[in-house]
């Protein structure tokens, strides 16, 4: 093969790879591509380790992210103030501060729909009522209903997604 020849053989290979590489990107780009909304969650939780396990559980459920994470309740104010949310996970025992001075600053911050989630280690009926009476929506108790917020994200997962 002459120089002339393998220089075009090296033209045409190069373009065909071009063009391969910008239809994998698009490729890429559409099997990728986000759905109209994530249900976006907020942890508010002191112990990391529960923090960890909650954030690997709502990784499996798709349409869901988790936005942000505060582990006392000054940070929370503010995570809660920054951050568009549609679901809130929330102890009652906080490193500074608790869950139901949380629950008291929520306010304005709440769009219609969002659901506020207690998670506690004091399921304690007193906690249950004031918890519910400052707006949230459930009450979970640690040592027995992990997987109950798990289905609730899902199921909101769904309804967000429109795949009833």
């Amino acid at each position: 093969m002459s120089d002339k020849g393998g220089q075009r053989y090296a033209e045409r290979t190069d373009d065909i790879f071009s063009v391969l590489k910008r239809n994998s990107a698009k490729d890429s780009l559409t099997r990728h591509v986000q759905p109209a909304h994530q249900l976006r969650v907020l942890l508010i939780e002191d112990s990391p380790i529960i923090r960890s396990r909650l954030v690997e559980a709502l990784s499996e459920i798709a349409n869901v992210e988790v936005t942000g994470q505060a582990e006392n309740e000054s940070d929370a104010l503010v995570l809660l103030r920054q951050h568009k949310w549609d679901a809130v996970v929330l102890d009652l025992q906080l490193r500074g501060g608790t869950g139901l001075g949380v629950l008291k600053g929520i306010g304005g911050t709440r769009s219609p729909g969002a659901k506020v989630i207690v998670f506690t280690n004091y399921a304690f009926p007193q906690y249950r009522d004031r918890s519910l009476s400052l707006g949230a929506d459930y009450f979970f108790d640690k040592a027995r209903e992990f997987h109950r917020v798990r289905e609730v994200l899902e199921d909101m997962a769904k309804e967000t997604s429109g795949l009833h």
